[in-house]
């Protein structure tokens, strides 16, 4: 693939974010209708908004450094080079795993074991309709230097 003639990027259809949104509000509706808490007291239920500040700030940081390499955070808009520092120098996908650390937050702080569960499947629809096709597109634009980023970092963790 021409780096220069790139238009496309990975060509993901449908934004990651709202994937996670969707599954925690299905999960959040069938907490209402099937109840299934999962008990923690109530002081700890306050932990979860630090899990959700936490996956906010790790996105944060994602994005400071996507835009000091002038690359995009948006998977269906051209990649312009491989980021391996920052937070990318521990997952190749620190935003997705910020954002099932923030499902899990919201699923503590509402006291709800659908929602803290919902990150699972989740991610495993996040894995089939973006990560496969970023990591496509990325061995065929950026070749040799992706697959040495691939094989020092992890997906996940």
């Amino acid at each position: 693939m021409d780096k220069n003639k790139d238009k496309r990027g990975a060509a993901v259809k449908f934004p990651p974010p709202l994937v996670f949104l969707v599954f925690i509000a299905m999960a959040y509706g069938l907490h209402r209708v099937v109840p299934f808490a999962i008990g923690f007291s109530p002081g700890f239920n306050y932990s979860g908004l630090a899990a959700v500040i936490l996956g906010l700030a790790i996105i944060l940081l994602a994005g400071l450094s996507l835009k000091r390499a002038s690359t995009s955070i948006e998977p269906w808009k051209p990649t312009t080079q491989i980021v391996s520092s920052g937070v990318f120098a521990y997952s190749r996908n620190p935003i997705y795993i910020a954002f099932s650390l923030i499902s899990i937050g919201i699923g503590v702080f509402l006291d709800s074991f659908w929602v803290v569960i919902s990150c699972v499947p989740s991610s495993v629809a996040v894995y089939y309709l973006a990560i496969r096709k970023e990591e496509r597109y990325l061995e065929k634009k950026f070749g040799e230097e992706y697959l040495a980023y691939k094989r020092k970092v992890r997906r996940w963790l």
